[in-house]
């Protein structure tokens, strides 16, 4: 057994695993980038605990991975090169909760819909929804900055983190923000949301919890194209309403959606919109209704209200399960996720579509449209060979198609290892330098999660830990 072993189970015991299926486990996550390898997995209850991981993984001179639910879908999870797994699925407590303040510290291990299931009874939700909130933890969250459908309104996850417990990559465990509205110092807890375990692993997070909402009104609109509901967003945002959540789904999501879950969706429409308005019950009813005749004049041929909250769980379900319900059609498919600005949405869908045909690749297209954010779908059956290579040149060029409409890389699932080749195409040499910059004022030895985000000539990750230990090492 090597020495590294030795010295962690010293500290975990029987919760350092080794053995080749627990490794092989985690040797990759939600998307379809492979080849990751994993080291020893060390399952940590508490900060102490990760804390002496991470100094003994320093003594041996071995990179750290933070691991969560595994549920990411740009490969920022996935190993390289046989790193220490810092796993913190079983830091999972709700720590307190503080509804005066509205506040709430948790460890990273808490499945967001739990989190906003045990807040529930006191009225009260963790307002950030990925679709994945079923599965995904708040320390994915934090490390993503991750976004979901009502985060048009509420914002992504950074607007409702207050302060993170942190252990710093050398080992020290730092505080980051607090809880006064205005902490001293620079904003430190901004750099790390979104860090995607470069900067450090967080422990405890405060969290910002939002009143359930006095009233809540949930439409479906039907279109007889993906065009018509993009452009009906933009028209609503035009108007000066800020819904809540703004989701539109061509016909092919639709069908596989209401094949699975029975929810309600018109299978005969080229599109819907799921568009969603709370606050008061006057506002949200007058809200509700200028939507709707928004809509009729952008060529709607339904409006549907929910009737009830039954009918509107249900509605939001059919969204929620989206990607789960591909599985009808084919058993693999590549999630992509680039923002652009409104305005060019229906123009780049275009494109998305065209770029899929030419690639002998089917597309269903689900996003945020409020905020621009789309999530092609790219359907395929793995087992088919060369598949993998239209894949990945179909979403280098929606890649190229969203940055040239005026877009962005990513709008909530990261950069990892699936956007770094991409990263040059946003940001000048000197921008790729200040990042690596700041990643190593946290992060000198170049040691927490690296041969990620930052590209190829700019990274300190470049020649250092990446370079895999023989077979057999760990015992």
């Amino acid at each position: 057994m090597s020495d590294l072993v030795s010295d962690l189970r010293a500290v975990l015991g029987d919760r350092v695993r080794v053995d080749a299926a627990q490794r092989a486990l985690l040797r990759r996550d939600a998307s379809v980038f492979e080849g990751g390898s994993a080291g020893p997995v060390c399952l940590c209850d508490t900060t102490e605990e990760v804390q002496q991981v991470v100094r003994i993984a320093i003594a041996h001179g071995r990179a750290i991975v933070p691991r969560g639910a595994g549920t990411g879908l740009a490969g920022g999870a996935i190993p390289l090169a046989d790193p220490v797994i810092v796993s913190l699925s079983r830091m999972n407590r709700v720590l307190e909760v503080d509804t005066d303040a509205r506040i709430a510290w948790v460890q990273p291990g808490v499945v967001n819909l739990d989190l906003s299931k045990h807040l529930a009874p006191l009225g009260f939700h963790f307002a950030p929804d990925p679709s994945s909130q079923q599965v995904c933890t708040i320390g994915g969250n934090v490390a993503n900055n991750s976004g979901g459908p009502h985060c048009l309104a509420y914002g992504v996850t950074n607007a409702h983190i207050l302060a993170v417990e942190v252990v710093l990559p050398d080992g020290e465990i730092a505080v980051l923000g607090g809880l006064d509205a205005e902490p001293a110092g620079y904003d430190l807890r901004g750099v790390f949301v979104g860090g995607e375990g470069m900067l450090g692993i967080a422990t405890r997070v405060a969290v910002r919890i939002t009143p359930n909402p006095p009233a809540v009104r949930t439409l479906l609109l039907s279109f007889a194209t993906t065009r018509e509901a993009a452009s009906t967003v933009s028209a609503v945002i035009a108007a000066g309403i800020v819904p809540a959540a703004m989701e539109v789904m061509d016909q092919r999501i639709v069908i596989a959606v209401e094949n699975y879950v029975h929810a309600g969706y018109p299978t005969d429409a080229g599109a819907v919109l799921l568009a969603e308005v709370d606050g008061q019950s006057g506002g949200v009813d007058i809200d509700a209704e200028r939507i709707a005749n928004i809509g009729r004049e952008q060529g709607a041929t339904s409006v549907h209200l929910a009737e009830d909250d039954n009918q509107r769980a249900l509605l939001w379900k059919g969204r929620k399960t989206a990607f789960g319900a591909v599985a009808q059609v084919t058993p693999n498919y590549y999630l992509h996720d680039t923002v652009v600005p409104r305005s060019q949405l229906a123009d780049v869908l275009d494109q998305v579509y065209e770029i899929a045909e030419r690639h002998d690749l089917l597309v269903m297209n689900v996003f945020h449209a409020g905020d621009g954010n789309l999530h092609p779908l790219l359907l395929f059956d793995a087992r088919e060979p060369g598949v993998y290579d239209r894949v990945h040149a179909a979403g280098a060029e929606i890649v190229k198609a969203s940055l040239a409409a005026g877009g962005v890389l990513s709008g909530e699932h990261g950069v990892g290892i699936e956007k770094q080749p991409y990263m040059s195409m946003l940001f000048s040499d000197d921008d790729l330098d200040h990042q690596e910059r700041l990643r190593r004022a946290f992060d000198p030895a170049c040691r927490a999660n690296p041969g990620k985000v930052i590209p190829e000539g700019h990274s300190c990750a470049d020649i250092q830990h990446l370079h895999a230990v023989p077979e057999g090492v760990w015992g």
